[in-house]
């Protein structure tokens, strides 16, 4: 009994004691321990595959990712992380890499890149230290992202240097990486050639230019931007991507005579004749040429006087694909210019609708199944100006019906056109005026149809 109210005493003492106590200054706050960051950035390489949404940890980060486009860093927290990437297809997404679970490590700069063909569709993780390039300098990391291509030397030389007097940074295959290594900022010429034999050179840069402080991972990835370079490179710069082409990468185009009521036509270019006798509704085959700025003219056939369209000034990218069209009525003739993408895609065909019928007004275009009665469809695109083209749809593998009516009717003006198309396929049609002597609307049919009447 004694024993238990010494104890009480004493409790109570400590208790008072701790309330009397009102200096706080001695009371530590207890901080968490900082938590090591990295940085992930994601690029879509697989050259026939569709775009692609990102996921980390069940959330969407990045979102309709296309061929050869990177994303700027994601920092994230160092440890474990769920990564996911889906294919978007149409009517929906389909999961194609993972979820996945990746142990990262902080203070490191990794790079999820999504490589080979569709159909074997990975993911190749590479990592790099993320330290600061030094001053004065540049640093490349490089990764061989094309599953096609052999092992091959790459050359990072001053512009124009001997590669038969140079030695390759490195040999590299697919999936494998060179570096990262820095050089002095300035002007460089990257190539690349069959491994061992430096006269072989399947790609080359042309010169480029390194700043203080690039830090860049580049892929060499399949060539789907024309030319006969078999690879390209992309550079991730942190923040996002760049396309480095190889310096012979050409541009391509195609003109479309969709002028009703115009005679045959000669487009020149530069003066000369590139086109002869062009008569509504026909086009031409795509034609490569350098990229450039060029002075386009559209001409009577035969008669340089009587010009039509220009002359105007175009400019051209290396790399990319025009379609030109002429449209409207011969009184108010002018230049339709489309920048194509015929980059297939294995997931599934891609179907672009022009509208270039003056007549028609605003339209709507329904894209059915074979046989359905439009009375019961809302229209896949409402509202189409004259001029306006639909964008490329993605479309599964089948048979369609294409219908274009007057805007808010039902009466169809053009179609049902009923069309197949396959996974990989790129389609344009477009839609024009009567032929003469008739008084129908139809559609031009481009790229992997021939030209209907």
């Amino acid at each position: 009994m004694k024993h238990t109210s010494k104890f009480l005493v004493i409790c109570s003492m400590l208790m008072l004691a701790a309330c009397d106590n009102d200096d706080d200054d001695n009371v530590q706050a207890v901080q968490p321990p900082l938590v090591a960051t990295l940085k992930v950035q994601v690029l879509h390489g697989s050259p026939d595959a569709p775009a692609v949404n990102v996921l980390v940890d069940g959330a969407e980060v990045l979102s309709d990712v296309d061929y050869k486009t990177g994303s700027g860093q994601l920092v994230l927290d160092e440890g474990t992380h769920s990564v996911q990437v889906d294919g978007i297809l149409p009517g929906g997404t389909a999961t194609v890499i993972g979820p996945v679970n990746l142990d990262l490590s902080g203070d490191t700069i990794y790079t999820i890149a999504a490589v080979n063909e569709a159909s074997a569709i990975e993911a190749v993780v590479i990592s790099q230290p993320d330290i600061a390039v030094s001053a004065g300098s540049a640093r490349l990391f490089v990764l061989h992202g094309a599953a096609g291509a052999p092992e091959v030397d790459v050359f990072v030389t001053t512009p124009g240097a001997d590669l038969t007097a140079s030695a390759p940074v490195g040999t590299f295959s697919f999936k494998e990486t060179i570096g990262p290594a820095e050089v002095a900022a300035g002007d460089y010429q990257i190539r690349v050639t069959a491994s061992g034999d430096p006269a072989a050179v399947v790609y080359d840069s042309g010169t480029v230019t390194l700043d203080d402080g690039d830090d860049l991972t580049l892929a060499a990835l399949p060539n789907t931007s024309g030319g006969n370079a078999p690879i390209g490179l992309v550079a991730l710069t942190g923040t996002g991507s760049a396309e480095i082409l190889d310096m012979d990468t050409p541009t391509s185009l195609q003109v479309v005579h969709a002028s009703p009521d115009a005679p045959e036509v000669d487009v020149l270019v530069d003066g000369g004749v590139l086109v002869p006798s062009l008569a509504f509704p026909e086009a031409t085959p795509f034609v490569e040429v350098a990229g450039g700025t060029y002075e386009v003219a559209v001409t009577v056939a035969g008669n340089p006087g009587a010009v039509a369209i220009g002359p105007v000034d175009l400019e051209l990218l290396a790399g990319e694909r025009y379609s030109v069209l002429a449209v409207g009525e011969l009184a108010a003739i002018e230049p339709l210019i489309l920048t194509d993408d015929p980059r297939p895609v294995a997931t599934n065909a891609k179907v672009r609708i022009v509208h270039a019928s003056p007549s028609a007004g605003e339209v709507d275009i329904y894209v059915t199944a074979v046989g359905a009665n439009i009375n019961n469809e809302m229209p896949t695109l409402a509202s189409i100006p004259f001029k306006a083209n639909t964008g490329y749809i993605a479309l599964a593998a089948g048979d369609y019906d294409v219908t274009v009516t007057a805007t808010g009717s039902k009466t169809a003006a053009i179609g049902p056109a009923s069309i197949e198309v396959s996974d990989g396929g790129v389609y344009t049609a477009v839609a024009r005026d009567p032929l003469p002597g008739e008084t129908a609307l139809g559609l031009i049919l481009l790229d992997d149809f021939a030209i209907a009447e």
